[in-house]
């Protein structure tokens, strides 16, 4: 009998890959162990995210600067922030944000998906990811499919993140599958400061990316074999001590991240604040 696809979201693969405890709170462990307070920067870059989603899903004459603080409003997430000044600087800066970037952006353009859930099969993933946007565009043989992720964080990014990232490569992969068009071209637009951090990919990095998932998913599959099996589920996802413990949904039951100083839920977002 063939063996079992590995059912996988890029976050659930870099879930693993940064920390194999709390991959397993998240994704092993049933009932999951209680989650810390929400984050407010996730709050931020969820709200980001739904209104330039609820932009391109205007009609081509409604997509416009002037609708952006009726679509930030209704989709405002206002979990994590320490007060009312806070959150409304955050909204301040998101609304800032969003009338930069839209208004370099063509109107009249429709990305191939927004949100758009792609998915495609190797030898050991069943791979499925939401991209945050793909768009059209043309190539020496024809169109290709763009990934285009949003980034709100605080840190901006470089080629080195836009190459070295493992989700966007899956993204495009997964692309190449759905649209049958080629697609190797990633895209990391920060929105904090308007730039955009790109990578063309070739088969070959595309290849070595779908490998190191695939290796990923072996060694996941691996230790729950070894669990269901009797061996020490601790032993099998050790923790990964390190300066994301602070940031962690679940350090308050974890040995190593219990022993890290936790971060307030609106440390990420404190800079924008005057």
């Amino acid at each position: 009998m063939p063996e079992r696809l590995f059912v996988c979201t890029p976050s659930k693969l870099g879930a693993f890959t940064d920390c194999p405890r709390r991959y397993k709170y998240a994704y092993v462990e049933r009932p999951a162990p209680p989650k810390g307070p929400p984050w407010a920067h996730n709050s931020l870059g969820a709200s980001v995210h739904t209104a330039l989603k609820n932009w391109y899903g205007l009609p081509v004459g409604r997509r416009d600067p002037g609708v952006l603080p009726t679509l930030l409003k209704s989709t405002w997430v206002r979990e994590g922030y320490r007060d009312v000044d806070q959150e409304r600087a955050a909204y301040r800066a998101a609304l800032g944000w969003l009338e930069t970037y839209v208004s370099g952006l063509d109107p009249d353009d429709e990305p191939l998906g927004v949100e758009r859930t792609v998915a495609a099969k190797t030898a050991v993933l069943a791979l499925n990811g939401r991209a945050d946007r793909i768009d059209s565009r043309p190539g020496p043989s024809g169109p290709e499919a763009v990934i285009v992720d949003y980034k709100t964080g605080r840190t901006g990014t470089d080629a080195d993140d836009a190459r070295g990232s493992m989700a966007l490569a899956l993204y495009a992969f997964a692309a190449q599958r759905v649209f049958r068009r080629p697609s190797y071209r990633v895209e990391l637009h920060h929105l904090p400061t308007g730039t955009v951090a790109a990578h063309e990919h070739t088969e070959e990095s595309l290849s070595r990316q779908v490998r190191r998932a695939e290796d990923t998913a072996r060694d996941i599959m691996a230790a729950e074999k070894a669990v269901a099996d009797g061996a020490d589920p601790d032993a099998e996802f050790p923790t990964n001590p390190g300066p994301l413990c602070g940031w962690c949904d679940f350090r308050k039951v974890c040995p190593a991240g219990a022993e890290t100083p936790a971060k307030e839920p609106w440390a990420a977002v404190s800079h924008l604040t005057p």
